[in-house]
């Protein structure tokens, strides 16, 4: 008999779902006995410890470099720099780029499966990308303090390689450039106010995130080149519409810190509506849908809300225990909520 490896987790999912079956007179024994005689418990999982591994040596990376400049031989090394022109950091930063991109698509190509490799060299052509695009900022400074276009010169760039290299992680890149893009050039559109048109940065991004995610439901599911990128689209655009409204049913539309402090919190209280019916639309489109990335989002969106309204009304206006024994037996009924649909989707799967 064939044997497949699985880990502890996975067998245990999987025995849930021949019991199910075997309760409702799908499967008989013997025929259960089979399947779970034909799974081995992984004793290692070695893939995770690959991505620990490519993550350590990322960090290690950074703190090496942090860690130069720290050192005093490399700091009296790095004065010598000083006069140097910023076009040659620039050309330098760009020359690790190209050569970072070219042995990731190099490597992609002759091992595809080796994807953690191939995206640690990715992201290091982001880095260099990135480094060469701030100082290329320098060269042309001519104090426009016009930023934003250099952001969005890294989006085209961002998008341009993602696309060419089918890369996802240089368009989660892109995505995260473009967010940054979209709040500087609106806030050099305002001499560098914290409103534009009317609007502080949360309602600016609600609107941001809307469009993301608009886009990614309806335009990049029918373009050839952009599908394979839709998932990480709809996830980033959800995030980005979520995390907005949360943190405008805080602070509102004020862009004055001291406005702000002297406004009672009830006058924001239409905002923390629209962020918690925005979260159960989610969960309830994600779980008729089954779509799971709707639905765990609203999920957490949803208790974040809750819990956001409940210290920002309760908190001064009674007695501490009470408050944390609230606190306690409300996620009692949350726990008791996430594990009937963990159970539900136990039976999706099983169905």
């Amino acid at each position: 008999m064939r044997k497949y490896d699985v880990s502890k987790q996975e067998k245990q999912s999987i025995d849930d779902i021949v019991q199910f079956w075997k309760k409702e007179n799908l499967l008989d024994e013997q025929k259960a006995n089979e399947l779970m005689d034909s799974l081995d418990v992984k004793s290692f999982d070695w893939g995770q410890l690959a991505r620990y591994a490519f993550w350590i040596a990322l960090a290690s990376l950074v703190f090496a470099v942090f860690s130069l400049f720290t050192d005093a031989s490399f700091l009296a090394f790095v004065d010598t720099l000083y006069e140097a022109p910023n076009i040659l950091f620039c050309f330098f930063f760009a020359a690790v780029a190209v050569l970072f991109y070219t042995l990731g698509f190099r490597y992609k190509k002759r091992y595809p499966y080796k994807n953690l490799s191939t995206e640690t060299m990715m992201l290091i052509g982001v880095f260099g990308t990135a480094a060469c695009i701030g100082f290329m900022g320098k060269v042309l400074d001519k104090d426009t303090m016009h930023y934003s276009l250099l952001f969005l010169l890294s989006v085209v760039i961002y998008g341009f390689l993602a696309v060419k290299l089918e890369s996802k992680l240089i368009w989660t890149f892109m995505l995260l450039a473009l967010g940054v893009w979209f709040a500087t050039e609106t806030a050099y559109h305002s001499n560098w106010g914290f409103k534009f048109w009317g609007m502080n940065y949360p309602l600016r991004f609600t609107i941001f995130g809307t469009l993301i995610t608009a886009l990614a439901v309806w335009i990049q599911p029918r373009s050839e080149k952009l599908q394979v990128f839709q998932p990480i689209s709809y996830i980033v655009g959800l995030i980005y519409l979520m995390i907005s409204l949360w943190t405008l049913s805080i602070f509102g539309n004020y862009a004055d810190f001291y406005e702000w402090t002297t406004v009672r919190q009830y006058h924001m209280f239409y905002w923390g509506i629209l962020s918690t019916a925005v979260s159960v639309f989610l969960v309830v489109y994600g779980l008729k849908a089954k779509d799971n990335v709707s639905r765990e989002v609203g999920f957490v969106f949803l208790v974040l809300n809750i819990y956001t309204r409940y210290v920002e009304y309760l908190w001064d206006n009674i007695n501490r225990a009470v408050f944390f024994l609230i606190l306690a037996v409300s996620f009692w009924f949350v726990g008791r909520w996430a594990e009937k649909l963990w159970n539900k989707r136990k039976e999706e799967i099983a169905g």
